[in-house]
């Protein structure tokens, strides 16, 4: 049932039917051009450092997929497009393999294809309440050869799942003593962290952030497509537009845990979206569904789609006079 949801939940984003309204907030950052940078374009350092490695860009895979055949292409030319771009790879949830179900590409595989770069594993927050544990955390990394866990939190799309977990009494202690064993990143799914909640899991230990805000792929209207009765559909629907922005979620989570690494993801477009990203206090910046459609072609199409990225966040740079992330984080924005 697991592996029927996820391929029809990837299959929903791939055909745009789960896409949100696509006010992410951060079209209102607005940067004030420098005439005169007095920089070598090709110069700008877009190279930064994330669970101990080096990374290319300020750039990462967010979670997509697990679970289903169509998955293990997916994911081998993500893990391909990775290597060379030198970014690293979030996979998508591992409870199935976990649980003896189809990988999906997610096994020792998946480390070989992509042998230099950071390797995220993941599964559901929700799990904790169900006897996931230290223990199959290690084994979700030790299958994919991860440097950390992904524990996602998704209690909107539970919610309207009949099927969906919804029992969420003290998971926040769970992932503090997960914290303790493993690195832990805690993401959303695209309704945001809120600056308050982004606290709580700094002071537990988490590892990174990925506020995942509102305005990229909504879970609740791509469980309004899965949807069995006109009123589970409606429920859904309901919430189509819910959760706290992304550029408002990375402001937020940016000034609760000033030396936590926070992640933006959630509906970010281009390079430009990523340089606003970091300028709200981003350290890197996660894409999903705009890689998504690339991922199903080939490895050349996603580093493909990357490039563009790339070119688009440098010529941000050279237009605000920084000469690296540091700079960007500071440049002068419009009033």
């Amino acid at each position: 049932m697991i592996s029927t949801r996820k391929a029809q939940h990837l299959n929903i984003v791939l055909e745009g039917r789960g896409s949100g309204d696509g006010r992410t907030g951060l079209d209102a950052v607005r940067f004030r051009h420098v005439a005169l940078p007095e920089l070598d374009f090709g110069a700008i350092d877009l190279s930064t450092r994330f669970l101990g490695r080096r990374i290319a860009l300020p750039f990462m895979v967010s979670s997509m997929t697990g679970g289903t055949g169509q998955a293990a292409t997916i994911n081998r030319n993500l893990a391909l497009a990775c290597e060379a771009l030198t970014i690293p790879l979030a996979v998508g949830s591992q409870r199935v393999a976990l649980e003896g179900g189809e990988a999906g590409g997610l096994d020792a595989g998946l480390r070989a294809l992509a042998p230099s770069v950071p390797i995220l594993a993941n599964f559901g927050a929700a799990q904790l309440n169900r006897g996931y544990g230290p223990d199959h955390a290690r084994r979700a990394m030790d299958q994919i050869g991860a440097d950390a866990v992904i524990v996602h939190l998704n209690p909107l799309q539970e919610a309207l799942q009949p099927e969906g977990d919804r029992d969420w009494r003290g998971l926040l202690d769970r992932i503090g003593a997960l914290a303790e064993a493993v690195p832990v990143v805690v993401k959303e799914v695209g309704a945001g962290i809120s600056g308050d909640v982004a606290r709580a899991l700094a002071d537990r230990g988490v590892t990174a952030i990925d506020v995942a805000g509102a305005g990229g792929t909504s879970w609740a209207l791509v469980e309004a497509e899965r949807a069995a009765t006109p009123r589970q559909r409606a429920v859904a629907e309901a919430f189509g537009d819910w959760g706290i922005p992304t550029s408002l979620a990375i402001a937020e989570a940016r000034a609760a845990c000033p030396a936590t690494p926070i992640i933006g993801s959630g509906g970010i477009a281009d390079g430009l979206d990523a340089a606003r990203a970091i300028r709200l206090g981003a350290d890197l910046v996660g894409y999903a569904a705009a890689i998504l459609p690339a991922a199903t072609q080939s490895p050349e199409a996603v580093i493909e789609v990357f490039a563009t990225f790339e070119g688009q966040l440098r010529t941000a740079c050279f237009c605000t006079g920084s000469a690296d992330l540091a700079a960007l984080r500071n440049a002068a924005l419009l009033p």
